[in-house]
């Protein structure tokens, strides 16, 4: 685009950076592309969250909670206010919300002592809510088309909440059933393979994807708190919550790390133009 005739020739425009002027503004998705990289990385954030809330719960709450809602908002605020997908913006915006939402499924049990039977239901109706919400709205529930502040906001409140509902599904499986970390998290695992072979049958690609981008978190938690825990708790292996979470920043740092330089993980669409991006595809129809 040329500059504006008030603009230095030697200078060319450049688009603001900020706020979308409407929140309904189409632009380029700011989500990445799904692929096994996408997974592995999420089911990381799912297991450094869960460790992480922990260790900082067990070291101060204050500390935990001023890490907890200060990363949060400085993350979000960070990827909402960007133009464009950037890997390190959102996968530092996942692993924000991965700790927040751990720390809000926790405080949620403990505060109400509710058990996690009625917390694990609370939080699916609270899934289920921004999910027909979302759909009301927009039309679509596609990662495709999270291509408006107003999506993104949906989008962001939606993960926030599957990242609850999986921390309080992973605890009333391994600890209020007894079941035990290691049994939940190949249990959730096991059931992450249904959407992907339901997919293949037919079963629409926006269905299976948040399937299983829900059961991603009681399976990483799991496998988090099986290793991080002592053996007393869950049977655990004891190695402590905060080495998981170190190793597991250091696993996705170098995966996000490895995303930024080669791009492989920027969405297609993301290439069109505006005009074009503004076309809105309902749900159900094309690639999640």
């Amino acid at each position: 685009m040329p500059p504006p005739p008030t603009a230095s020739p030697k200078r060319a425009a450049r688009p603001a950076i900020g706020w979308s002027t409407s929140w309904t503004a189409a632009r380029a998705a700011k989500v990445p592309e799904i692929t096994a990289v996408l997974w592995l990385i999420k089911v990381l954030t799912t297991g450094m969250g869960e460790a992480a809330s922990d260790w900082l719960g067990e070291t101060s709450l204050v500390l935990g909670g001023l890490v907890g809602v200060g990363s949060l908002v400085a993350a979000l605020w960070w990827q909402l206010r960007a133009r464009e997908y950037s890997a390190v913006r959102y996968w530092t915006a996942v692993s924000a919300v991965a700790v927040f939402g751990t720390m809000t499924a926790d405080i949620t049990h403990v505060v109400t002592g509710l058990s996690y039977a009625v917390t694990t239901a609370a939080w699916a109706v609270v899934v289920a809510v921004l999910f027909t919400a979302w759909w009301k709205v927009e039309g679509t529930l596609s990662i495709h088309d999270v291509d408006s502040t107003r999506r993104e906001l949906f989008y962001w409140a939606t993960v926030l909440a599957t990242f609850a509902l999986g921390t309080a599904a992973g605890d009333l499986t391994g600890l209020a059933l007894g079941w035990g970390f290691l049994p939940s998290g190949l249990l959730f695992g096991a059931a992450m393979l249904v959407p992907l072979v339901a997919w293949r049958l037919g079963l629409s690609p926006v269905v299976a994807f948040w399937s299983a981008y829900v059961l991603t978190r009681p399976f990483g938690a799991s496998f988090a708190d099986w290793l991080g825990k002592p053996a007393h708790v869950g049977g655990g292996v004891g190695l402590g919550d905060g080495l998981v979470t170190v190793v597991a920043l250091v696993a996705i740092a170098a995966l996000v790390g490895l995303l930024a330089v080669t791009r492989a993980d920027v969405q297609r669409s993301s290439a069109r133009p505006a005009a074009e991006r503004a076309d809105r595809v309902p749900a159900g129809e094309g690639a999640a």
